[in-house]
């Protein structure tokens, strides 16, 4: 069978790291309860000259080079986010022109903070139908630009980053070996009211600033995201217990928690960045794989669950045999 299979991933933050103590000197709030009510600490925020693209650049960069690969050897690229450098042309090509590549197919996907599962679908599914070889997958945001800085409920969960994955072509011959063995998309536009920006080209003709009813968005993604897992895990044929690594959308640590104990997984088999990066939507779970990557964490051969569940409301799952 042919399988998308990992060669290698990378991560890019902003140059400006903002603590709580920092924030609470902009609004009411503090370190104490930020960290109690989230889990984080911590964020980084972009600069001047610092865009989506340039952060997604540094990335992919990263991540060919831990493939061992250059851009020459890419032949898709599908960039997941929800703060685009402009309107058009899609970030991908702003991005693909930046790795000093052309020709190939280059796109966005706008799932907000599942953006990452919805692009690593579907260029899993091209890679199966023979529209790629091998591709980037990146997930990028500046979440600030949007972020209404006086609303404490909101400014504080969110950050900045970038992350990308390559994936390659591989015709395996056992159940086990290595690629992306299941994934789950969902989405449900009956609660878009739940977590939305106020404007858009379309509506208001501005960007808009980030809205969110957080009790709500906190009930509906602990039960989307255990049942997404549940099938995903049933496709699959494998059991929570034999899941070496989650690596979830660090959006909040008692989400994280939550659906962890909804599974019976250990908390110590989850990957947890929130507190160092806050909410980067898109870019969380690749952020979160290569921390967990590079810090040997992650290893060939392990069995990695990732999730995410973002405005829309869109949620996925995917599996993936390192």
């Amino acid at each position: 069978m042919i399988r998308s299979v990992f060669k290698g991933v990378g991560s890019a933050l902003p140059s400006k790291l903002v603590t709580n103590d920092d924030l609470a000197k902009q609004v009411d709030t503090s370190d104490e309860w930020i960290r109690e009510r989230t889990g984080i600490s911590q964020r980084y925020i972009a600069g001047e000259g610092e865009t989506t693209s340039s952060l997604a650049i540094k990335a992919a960069q990263a991540a060919l080079d831990d493939a061992g690969m250059t851009i020459e050897d890419i032949d898709l690229l599908v960039l997941a986010t929800a703060t685009p450098d402009v309107t058009f042309p899609s970030t991908a090509t702003i991005v693909q022109k930046g790795l000093g590549g052309a020709g190939f197919a280059a796109f966005d996907v706008a799932a907000v903070c599942s953006g990452f599962l919805y692009a690593l679908g579907t260029v899993d599914s091209m890679i199966k139908n023979g529209l790629a070889t091998n591709a980037l997958v990146i997930g990028a945001e500046t979440l600030s630009r949007i972020v209404d800085w006086e609303d404490r409920a909101t400014c504080v969960l969110f950050g900045d980053g970038a992350g990308a994955m390559v994936l390659g072509t591989q015709e395996v011959d056992a159940e086990d070996g290595p690629g992306i063995l299941a994934t789950k998309l969902h989405a449900d536009g009956e609660h878009k009211d739940l977590l939305y920006t106020d404007g858009g080209p379309s509506t208001t003709g501005t960007v808009g600033l980030l809205r969110m009813k957080g009790r709500e968005v906190f009930r509906h993604a602990v039960v989307n995201l255990a049942q997404v897992l549940r099938d995903v895990l049933e496709e699959s044929g494998h059991s929570a217990e034999e899941i070496d690594w989650v690596v979830p959308h660090q959006a909040n640590f008692r989400i994280l928690d939550a659906t962890a104990r909804k599974l019976g997984l250990p908390m110590d088999r989850v990957v947890v960045t929130v507190d160092q990066h806050a909410n980067t939507s898109a870019a969380s779970v690749p952020l979160a794989f290569d921390t967990a990557w590079k810090d040997g964490r992650i290893k060939r051969g392990d069995l990695v669950m990732l999730e995410a569940m973002g405005g829309g409301f869109t949620w996925g799952a995917s599996l993936l045999r390192v």
